[in-house]
């Protein structure tokens, strides 16, 4: 199989990371997400909560107290952007691979063998997803759906300069709720596969 990279941008609660997870052992190769997360903390020499946080949120918060004083949130963000950058890039070239989210699809668009992918799914299935599979209460599932589709959109409108779901930028949107995890992570490996050779 010829080299190749995918990224995946999802809505929250659409289980855009587990059909991720899934996939990469469908197709024997590493995903990324929550690693990059670390890297980036580890080069900045910062909490990994703290990245986590500043990545894809637009409010003011306490991380400029961390910088030299007169060092905005936007510059922070700006900087923690550019780390995230480097690391996906690297990635990418070392070996085939699935990278989750930050803008990554954005990153990528212009590599050979990339293909973009946008996981979504109905708002009711998501919420019911939350709760069945990630263990929110009701409540908790609204709150987080609603607050971080806001972030990721904000995150990737500023430096991708077009929201999460755009179909210009995809190669293939997939409701998740049609054939669940499994189903959506073989039917995505079908593809690479008569893409790029078994």
């Amino acid at each position: 199989m010829e080299k190749f990279t995918i990224t995946i941008t999802r809505e929250f609660g659409s289980l855009g990371r587990s059909i991720a997870k899934e996939l990469s052992r469908e197709l024997g190769v590493e995903f990324y997400d929550r690693d990059i997360v670390e890297e980036v903390a580890k080069k900045l020499n910062l909490p990994v909560s703290t990245v986590s946080e500043e990545e894809e949120k637009s409010k003011q918060s306490f991380l400029p107290r961390m910088f030299p004083l007169g060092t905005d949130e936007a510059y922070i963000q700006d900087i923690i952007f550019d780390v995230q950058k480097g690391i996906i890039q690297d990635l990418a070239k070392k070996s085939s691979c699935i990278l989750v989210g930050r803008c990554s699809d954005y990153l990528l668009e212009k590599e050979k063998n990339n293909i973009n992918i946008f996981i979504y799914a109905p708002y009711e299935k998501r919420l019911e997803n939350c709760v069945n599979t990630l263990g929110m209460t009701e409540g908790e599932a609204k709150r987080m759906i609603a607050s971080v589709d806001k972030a990721r959109n904000a995150y990737h409108k500023k430096y991708a300069g077009y929201f999460p779901g755009d179909p210009e930028h995809k190669n293939l949107m997939i409701d998740s709720s049609l054939l669940g995890v499994t189903g959506t992570a073989k039917l995505i490996a079908e593809i690479v596969r008569q893409l790029f050779g078994e």
